[in-house]
């Protein structure tokens, strides 16, 4: 079998129990999305793909804040199918250096592919999926929903915002919100404005049926 669809067979496997946004249909989105962007981009469609497949197989949020896992369950998998050592290496560098982390996270590594990734990514993590799986994981942290006395936090140091147990809603000031003008590429800005514009409105709505204004 070929690497790629070996790839997402031992992602499906791996991400078979995992909490719904971030299972293997997280993965085909984002995959999807990367596609899609890497069309009008000059770059290794490989390791594009394969980054975008292995991005999220042991998340650091399921395993106790432990940011190591993810990139060594990923490079054991590369180097058993025989991946070139600079592939490998260009994968795991944008594995780590992938996440939001707070938006206060000194990224270490730049590529066009990390580029892409990351938009591809963020993309899922707004609009309408993006609602979806943000209050999905509230649900499976047994978060509040809104809680007017709770306000967002915006200058979360990452350790803070790995550890943010805040209502739901605080999430979209503290990440989600914010994702839309930190897109790399343009075909990414372009999916992104939309997505955004669209959790405005949901916020809007939001709102007005929490007051009993609508």
């Amino acid at each position: 079998m070929s690497l790629i669809p070996n790839t997402i067979l031992f992602v499906k496997e791996q991400l078979k129990i995992a909490e719904g946004g971030h299972d293997w249909f997280h993965i085909e989105r984002v995959y999807k999305n990367a596609q899609v962007i890497a069309a009008a981009e000059d770059c290794d469609l490989e390791v594009v793909t394969l980054a975008a497949l292995l991005h999220d197989i042991a998340d650091s949020k399921f395993h106790n804040g432990d940011e190591t896992i993810g990139p060594k369950v990923a490079q054991a998998f590369l180097e058993a199918n025989q991946v070139l050592p600079d592939t490998v290496d260009h994968v795991i560098a944008i594995i780590e250096n992938i996440s939001f982390k707070g938006g206060n996270f000194d990224q270490q590594f730049h590529s066009k592919e990390l580029a892409i990734v990351q938009d591809a990514d963020r993309l899922d993590a707004i609009g309408a999926i993006g609602i979806a799986r943000t209050f999905n994981y509230g649900g499976f942290k047994n978060r509040a929903l809104y809680d007017p006395e709770i306000k967002p936090n915006l200058s979360q140091t990452k350790e803070e915002y790995k550890k943010n147990e805040a209502p739901t809603i605080n999430h979209f000031y503290e990440k989600l919100l914010l994702l839309s003008d930190k897109m790399n590429t343009e075909t990414g800005k372009k999916m992104a404005k939309k997505r955004h514009d669209f959790m405005v409105h949901f916020l809007a709505q939001f709102y007005a049926e929490w007051e009993g204004k609508e």
